[in-house]
């Protein structure tokens, strides 16, 4: 019995047990949830974030992407207004910028404007003078909600009118809600960019900053940080919880400065981080093919085939290629020079490496057009070398196509041309040893893993890249577009060229541009005329270009003109183009010649007609099309008068210098990394927030150095100081940034 009894207890204490073991796992869980909801918070849809809600969660997501507590927090104000100074009446002048005064409404007046229109004025004091707070719209609110004799904290812009001070539709908050630093001032007001959708539905700057005061006050734990402290310390950044906070409320402009520094960093850090990483384990994981064979292939070409001797830049860059493939590690190389530089011979030269050391060879151009131009360029250079070169695109079909591929697969190919039809799964190589991509527009590197992939076979080898770009690319923003890619430059351009003079015509002098056209065409030479194509109103544009083909036909009956544009199907264009090569016509009209990719020697003058709608890299990529020959060559920049600030300074750029480089960087400021020839047509892989490729060179160049410390020690961040920055990476790869496109 008193055993039973016993059994119960224990039974009975264990059950307990269990139980409150059961409670404290509950309580841990509980706990670990909460802990995981405060870390998470940044997570939390937007809607319930108080003043939001269902609708504006909607607006928010629909105008500006942010949909979670973090995407709000990091959505960073583009200027700021500075308060941190208190005006008295009497110091104020209408001649002052925005001013802010601590004082009381006196009195109220209202005036009748017309139907249903009513000017309310507010006589304002702070003991040392008077002023005027005027509403011509949203008078009736002040005078249901501002009160006589409340202190209010009054902002806005001071003028004069019939000798008495005033500031019209004025900012307004009572002293008790004003959010004040410690010596009294309102600190930085941030102004953040809000689209029209959003001003209509009642969500302008002010709401925004609101909503972010909101989250900011909610926010009660500090943020997690993504830096480790030996970064912080050594480089003097700012917390990261303190950063996002003060970059949204600086209360000093030292402060405001030390946030942008820390956020602007972090931004470009990572992304170095990322590239450097990326670049690290493709060179610890592949070895590239050792072409240490130079052969009769490349003799044969050298001694007998090359048409001008090489400039003293393309003998550099041979040099640092060759080197390149004989190291056993894949070339990666980036190849910088303005058009005509003579790039296209380089990556030949470089080819026939490959050939003589047992390896086909690739050039992929972004469209049919340029890949048939570097056919041609390709097989006149080798002339009757026995060298197999094909062509690959979307025009090479059926029976042709089907013996390309077959010839490839058997390496009796010993070159392929081709656009990015030359990635697809039906396309084998016998031995891929060297891919050549004219990077006009961005190939990510996704795209050339799936080369990589045709060159590899069973090992771990992996065929050479060049990648080669028209559109000199400014050393931070290459650092970032292509930070895997080591760069080579040809800044210098083949004997005999002569520097293109650029003129500015405004479009009211056409009769005296026109004589000068009669003149060249006189003495032999071939004319482009360059119409603007926009995409967004094309039909309007094509329309121009028709109306202004008619217009220069009738000024010019003396002569044949040429017309291409982006519209005509692909044997119409070829046509034209080749009676403009050919010099059946002196004249080609055409909406984009960069499009039409054609090189004639002859053509000594390029008009580009309403130049003020082309970038300044577009227009430097148009003029890079005359100047091919010995003559003196001409490129002429019609606009019409009235012209913004901006664009008169590109022009003026453009008139005063032929340095691609120099150009690249002065549209790099204008325009921004997105806008960039080159980068805009595959988007930039990654957003930056706060940071500015332009501007930011120094902390562009900060950040690669610090990152590529890192992996130089560490290139798999597997030691437990870079857990953090290895957690974060993984992190963001979770976000909306397209990190294969980050090369």
């Amino acid at each position: 019995m008193k055993k039973r009894r016993n059994q119960r207890r224990n039974t009975a204490f264990f059950a307990g047990f269990i139980g409150l073991k059961h409670f404290f796992l509950y309580i841990c869980s509980a706990s670990n949830h909460f802990q995981s909801r405060k870390m998470d918070i940044l997570q939390q849809d937007i809607k319930y974030l108080t003043g939001v809600g269902p609708s504006r969660k909607q607006i928010l997501s629909r105008e500006l992407g942010i949909e979670t507590f973090g995407q709000l927090l990091e959505y960073y104000p583009y200027k700021y207004v500075d308060r941190t100074t208190v005006y008295k009446v009497h110091d104020l002048t209408g001649d002052m910028p925005f001013v802010q005064v601590v004082g009381r409404i006196l009195s109220f007046d209202t005036y009748e404007m017309g139907p249903r229109r009513l000017r309310v004025v507010a006589h304002f004091s702070d003991g040392t003078g008077v002023m005027d707070l005027v509403w011509f719209n949203g008078g009736k609110y002040a005078l249901e909600n501002y009160v006589v004799g409340q202190e209010y904290l009054v902002f806005g812009k001071p003028s004069v009118f019939i000798n008495r001070l005033q500031v019209q539709h004025p900012e307004i908050e009572k002293m008790d809600n004003a959010k004040l630093t410690s010596d009294g001032s309102a600190g930085f007001r941030p102004y953040y960019n809000t689209t029209d959708k959003m001003k209509k539905a009642g969500m302008a700057s002010r709401t925004v900053e609101r909503l972010v005061t909101t989250l900011i006050e909610r926010l009660k734990e500090p943020l997690p940080e993504t830096l480790p402290d030996f970064i912080l310390s050594n480089q003097h950044l700012m917390g990261r919880d303190e950063a996002l906070r003060a970059i949204h409320h600086p209360a000093s402009a030292r402060q405001l400065e030390r946030a942008q520094v820390r956020l602007k960093f972090e931004e470009l850090f990572f992304v170095q981080l990322n590239i450097l990483r990326y670049a690290s384990y493709q060179r610890n994981k592949y070895g590239g093919y050792v072409f240490n064979r130079i052969g009769d292939v490349f003799n044969t070409f050298f001694y007998h085939h090359l048409p001008f001797q090489l400039t003293g830049a393309q003998k550099r860059v041979m040099h640092e290629i060759r080197a390149d493939l004989c190291t056993g590690r894949q070339m990666n190389r980036l190849l910088q020079g303005d058009v005509g530089s003579g790039k296209t011979l380089v990556a030949l030269m470089t080819m026939l490496i490959a050939i003589d050391n047992g390896c086909q060879a690739c050039i992929m151009a972004p469209t049919e057009i340029l890949a048939e131009q570097h056919l041609n360029t390709i097989k006149d250079f080798l002339g009757d070398m026995h060298i197999r070169v094909e062509l690959l695109t979307g025009v090479v079909k059926g029976k042709r196509r089907k013996e390309v591929l077959e010839a490839l697969a058997n390496g009796s190919v010993g070159i392929l041309v081709g656009t990015h039809a030359v990635i697809e799964d039906a396309v084998q190589f016998h031995r891929l040893g060297l891919v050549v991509i004219d990077e006009q527009h961005r190939f990510g590197v996704e795209q050339r893993a799936k080369l990589w992939g045709k060159g590899m076979g069973a090992h771990p080898i992996i065929p050479h890249v060049l990648v080669m770009t028209a559109t000199p690319i400014p050393r931070t923003l290459a650092m970032t577009l292509y930070g895997d890619l080591d760069v080579s430059v040809i800044d210098q351009l083949p004997p005999g060229r002569k520097p293109i003079r650029t003129t500015h015509v405004y479009d009211n002098r056409m009769t005296s541009l026109y004589d000068g056209i009669r003149r060249q065409i006189r003495q032999g030479r071939q004319i482009y005329v360059v119409f603007p194509l926009i995409e967004e109103s094309e039909k309007i544009d094509l329309k121009d270009l028709e109306k202004g083909f008619e217009t220069l036909k009738e000024a010019f009956p003396e002569f044949q003109l040429s017309k291409v544009h982006g519209r005509m199907k692909p044997a119409e264009k070829e046509a034209e183009m080749q009676r403009f090569v050919s010099g059946q016509t002196q004249m080609l009209v055409a909406t984009t010649v960069i499009e039409v990719g054609v090189n004639v020697p002859n053509a000594s003058v390029m008009v580009i007609l309403d130049a003020q709608r082309f970038g300044l890299s577009q227009l430097h990529q148009l003029r890079g099309r005359v100047g091919r020959g010995a003559d003196q060559s001409y490129c002429i920049l019609v606009t019409p008068y009235q012209l913004s600030e901006d664009t008169r300074r590109r022009i003026d750029i453009m008139c005063e210098t032929n340095d691609g480089f120099r150009i690249a960087e002065a549209d790099l400021k204008l325009r921004g990394p997105g806008d960039l020839e080159g980068t805009q047509q595959s988007g930039m892989a990654f957003d930056l927030k706060i940071a500015n490729i332009a501007r930011d060179g120094q902390l562009v160049q900060m950040a690669r150095d610090v990152a590529s410390a890192i992996i130089d020690r560490d290139p798999m961040l597997t030691e437990p100081c870079h857990q953090l920055l290895a957690d974060r990476l993984q992190q963001l790869r979770k976000t909306d940034i397209d990190w294969s496109h980050i090369s």
